[in-house]
């Protein structure tokens, strides 16, 4: 189970937003929050996290829960946007820099330790009504797909534990998480190092909205599966490297989907934005926010 040593936590609630934490350590890597010049800043009185550049604009609403992970290690671990009407999250956001996604461990680690295989688990920081749990997935034929990936947090046990919480999931199909998903995440794996990046700031998920979900029963016919199941899933991510930033994002249609050739899958944060309704990395100032958010530069992230 969760290292006892984060297992401290605290809720508050309050209009429109309900919080979530754990662990009372100082969070790791930079936030970076600038409140100069910036009209669309997440209020942070009430939620210090909420100002974290990985961190989109937060949804108004007493339905929608933010759980803030920590581990005693690196601190904020990963944030997560719950929606407890749809039981489904809306994003996990969380940072990538050396100290919290490389190190020791290793998924194949878990085989030796009491879970013996992976320790996909309850978030215990939801509560029972508003939680999913394992057994809605058997017999769907759809994966449990990370969001925050394990491989992104190999930091530690406790770290890599937390990313198989069953909050930081979305169910998706086999071939797109194991294909074009899988294939993006090791390109944001390739741009995690010191050479091109100080800090990479993500957010990532799949859809829940209207009209953005897809019919449950698409594996299985006539599947009394409760999950939403995301019709496309994005990922939006910002590096900040010495005092400069570039976003791209990812764009996905969630079907079986082998591609390795990413470049058709890039789009500028605002276009990202226009699909999903999710204001972006809002904690920058509003000069950095409008320029880097418009732009699509691939040779910039080294890609053709």
């Amino acid at each position: 189970m969760t290292d006892k040593l984060t297992s401290y936590f605290f809720l508050l609630l309050f209009a429109p937003f309900l919080l979530v934490a754990c662990s009372d350590d100082e969070e790791g890597g930079t936030n970076g929050n600038s409140s100069s010049d910036n009209t669309n800043r997440n209020i942070t009185a009430a939620i210090p996290e909420a100002g974290r550049l990985e961190m989109p604009h937060l949804a108004n609403g007493s339905q929608y829960m933010l759980l803030v992970h920590k581990s005693v290690d690196i601190g904020v671990n990963m944030i997560i946007e719950w929606d407890c009407k749809k039981k489904a999250q809306r994003w996990t956001a969380y940072q990538m820099y050396d100290k919290n996604t490389k190190g020791p461990w290793n998924r194949n680690n878990w085989q030796n330790t009491e879970w013996q295989g992976d320790p996909f688990q309850i978030d215990p920081l939801l509560p029972a009504k508003y939680r999913t749990k394992l057994e809605d997935y058997r017999g769907t034929r759809y994966n449990r797909g990370h969001i925050c990936p394990s491989a992104d947090r190999l930091c530690s046990k406790n770290a890599n534990e937390q990313t198989f919480y069953l909050s930081n999931m979305q169910p998706q199909i086999y071939d797109f998480n194991a294909g074009v998903w899988g294939n993006m995440e090791n390109q944001l794996r390739k741009w995690n190092e010191n050479r091109f990046r100080d800090t990479l700031f993500v957010c990532k998920g799949g859809t829940i909205a209207e009209g953005q979900t897809l019919d449950p029963g698409t594996l299985v016919p006539g599947s009394s599966m409760k999950l939403l199941v995301p019709k496309y899933f994005f990922m939006a991510i910002l590096c900040k490297k010495n005092e400069g930033y570039k976003a791209i994002a990812f764009w996905a249609e969630h079907k079986a989907d082998r591609s390795t050739k990413l470049t058709p899958y890039l789009i500028s944060i605002d276009r990202l934005e226009e699909l999903t309704g999710i204001d972006f990395f809002c904690n920058l100032p509003d000069n950095i926010e409008n320029s880097v958010e418009k732009l699509c530069s691939l040779s910039s992230w080294g890609l053709q």
